[in-house]
């Protein structure tokens, strides 16, 4: 699959309008909050005593939290470097 891709600032790319970067702030903040219950859900599922398939689906699962997180940081990076303030 391929990775997302956010452009850095300066790469000929306009700022954002004022009221889109509120908007997207908004829903990366949403986004952030939705990460965080599936990030402590996979912590405490890392805390029980897990047979397989189980013990293999949360480290998928593991993964693709690890993922999320990162793209997240990243939009909340690329919003805040292209957004007025």
């Amino acid at each position: 699959m391929d990775e997302l891709k956010i452009s850095s600032p300066g790469a000929n790319v306009d700022r954002i309008p004022e009221d889109i970067s509120v908007e997207m702030r908004k829903i990366a903040h949403d986004l952030s909050n939705a990460l965080e219950v599936i990030v402590q859900t996979s912590y405490l599922l890392g805390t029980a005593d897990l047979k397989e398939p189980a013990s293999e689906w949360l480290r998928m699962l593991d993964g693709g939290v690890e993922k999320a997180m990162k793209l997240n940081q990243e939009l909340r990076s690329y919003i805040k470097d292209n957004s007025s303030h």
